[in-house]
Parts: structure tokens; sequence; C-alpha cells
């Protein structure tokens, strides 16, 4: 099935066309707006830059007049021109925080004096440095190196030296009966269980 073209107007194969009732931005033209062109304001970290409408004629001008670099220093202007030109930027696929331990956001340098935000990515971000110095430990064994007080790299000397300390420490018979310490203990029983085999 052919579809006849001839009763369309001819600029209606241009990409970017988006027919509408908006007149042209430039002044004193009256013809519609269906080319959309940058505005005045370029994008930046508050959003995208503003656009505006343009005929077909105003749009082809203001294309074979655009300079992308207008407004730039000569600095701004060669850091955009190297052949790695924004990949100083860090993406989350190259990012330096571990899979599941983001650093925090560029915003995070705000007053916090209760210390609300960080602390949940200082804690992330020190779990994540754990991971890179040790990615041979699986995670229950950091837990239980975690449960006994220690690094992962801790010798089995180290480890039954840490056991005997906290059995004391939170032992019933050694703190007049007092079972507060009772959930700490078996976690150390059991620490030090998976960690001796």
């Amino acid at each position: 099935m052919t579809t006849d073209r001839s009763d369309r107007p001819a600029h209606d194969r241009f990409h970017g066309r988006i027919p509408g009732s908006r007149p042209c931005a430039h002044p004193g033209c009256t013809a519609a707006g269906e080319f959309r062109a940058p505005g005045f304001r370029r994008s930046n970290a508050d959003g995208p830059g503003d656009y505006r409408w343009l005929c077909l004629d105003h749009v082809r001008a203001f294309n074979a007049s655009f300079n992308y670099f207008s407004g730039m220093t000569a600095d701004e202007i060669a850091a955009a021109q190297t052949p790695f030109g924004g990949w100083e930027r860090e993406t989350r696929a190259f990012g330096t925080g571990a899979i599941g331990a983001d650093l925090p956001p560029k915003w995070a340098d705000f007053a916090d004096p209760l210390d609300a935000m960080n602390a949940h990515f200082r804690d992330r971000a020190a779990d994540a440095k754990t991971d890179r110095a040790h990615p041979r430990v699986s995670p229950e064994r950091r837990r239980a190196y975690a449960a006994l007080q220690l690094e992962p790299d801790a010798d089995r000397h180290a480890v039954r030296k840490a056991y005997s300390r906290l059995v004391r420490q939170y032992h019933p018979d050694r703190n007049g009966g007092d079972r507060r310490f009772e959930r700490q203990l078996q976690d150390v029983l059991a620490a030090y269980a998976l960690l001796k085999s």
C-alpha cells in the first residue's frame, strides 16, 4: 500500500518538526513555531535550559549561526575539546563506591548538626572500604569478626584471645547474674564456632 504524500507541504518531512499553533519566537515573524531551539539560558545544575519555538526559516538561520562555545573562556573551550572531554566526571557505573554502598551526594556538605544524613553514608562508605580491603572474606565471616570486635585479617591467636575476653565480659556468672548481655554472648559463641573451623 502506498501513501500519496503530494498533498502534504514540503517542510513536513523535516526531522524535529512538532506541529502546533505556537507563534515563531523571532521578532516580527507571523509563521508557526514548529521547531524547538535552545533559549538564552543553558543547561546547568539547576536544570535544563530554556528553549524557544522557531519557524523553519528562522531555525535554519539559528542553526547556521549557533556557536556552542559562545560565552566560554579559553580554558573551558580547551577542556570541552579534549578527546576525553566529559569522562572526568564520575558516573554510577564507574564510581568509587562499591555495589550497594554509594558515596554521599555532592550536596551532602550542608550543615548537619545532628549528623542525621551523613552518618548513613559514612557507615556505608566504611563498609565498602572493608569490602575492598578484604574481598575474599564472606559476609557471614565478616559479621563473625565484627561480633568478636576484630578486623577480618585477624589471626587465630587474636580470635581466641578476643573470644576469651568477651565471654568473660558477657557471661552472667561474671557480671552478677545480669542477663542483659545474653544476646551478645550468643553472638560471640556463634562467631567463635564459625571462625575456629
